[in-house]
């Protein structure tokens, strides 16, 4: 059975950080493209960080660049995402997905997404 789960959502205060985890299980992690997305109360689901199957590099939304770092460990087949700065816009479930490419399109299998709610 595939499953991605997402863990390390909570509230934090504006200018606080949060490292969320990602768990693959039930498949060859290393087959597979694995990203972060996000989606805030009314809000398209948008791309949050991914690395590019095309040129190997980690590409992030230009909402968060400079403050999170997506990175994984192979070896554990764990993702992370680490966010600095936050900012009440951040608010949002923050979700996993695995596929063939980082365009929410390309995603075969999504996680059940943890929560990241950032106070004024």
């Amino acid at each position: 059975e595939v499953q991605l789960v997402e863990s390390g959502g909570g509230l934090v205060q504006a200018g606080g950080s949060l490292r969320l985890s990602c768990a693959a299980s039930g498949f060859t992690f290393d087959d597979y493209v694995i990203g972060w997305f996000r989606q805030a109360p009314g809000k398209e689901r948008e791309g949050v960080s991914c690395i590019s199957s095309s040129d190997g590099r980690t590409h992030y939304a230009n909402s968060v660049k400079g403050r999170f770092t997506g990175y994984s460990d192979n070896a554990k087949n764990t993702v992370y995402l680490q966010m600095n700065s936050l900012k009440v816009e951040d608010t949002a479930v923050y979700y996993c997905a695995a596929g063939s490419t980082c365009l929410d399109r390309g995603m075969d299998y999504w996680g059940n997404g943890t929560l990241v709610t950032v106070s004024s």
